[in-house]
């Protein structure tokens, strides 16, 4: 979640809210995706973009 969501001040008070607090706040940073190594490069020039997308066209058929 993007912190620029929390927009509104809130007050927490007494010892079980700071504690619930503090579990919420510590399950969500457990509580992260994993990351997957995705092998990518980049398209450089008109000549490699061209080819790629000629086999981008082969791979789905020629559909968009």
């Amino acid at each position: 979640m993007a912190t620029s969501s929390i927009t509104k001040n809130f007050v927490i008070s007494g010892e079980k809210q700071v504690e619930m607090f503090a579990d919420a706040i510590e399950a969500s940073a457990n509580d992260r995706p994993v990351r997957i190594p995705v092998a990518a490069r980049f398209v450089k020039g008109e000549a490699e973009l061209i080819e790629f997308m000629e086999k981008r066209e082969k791979a789905n058929g020629g559909k968009r």
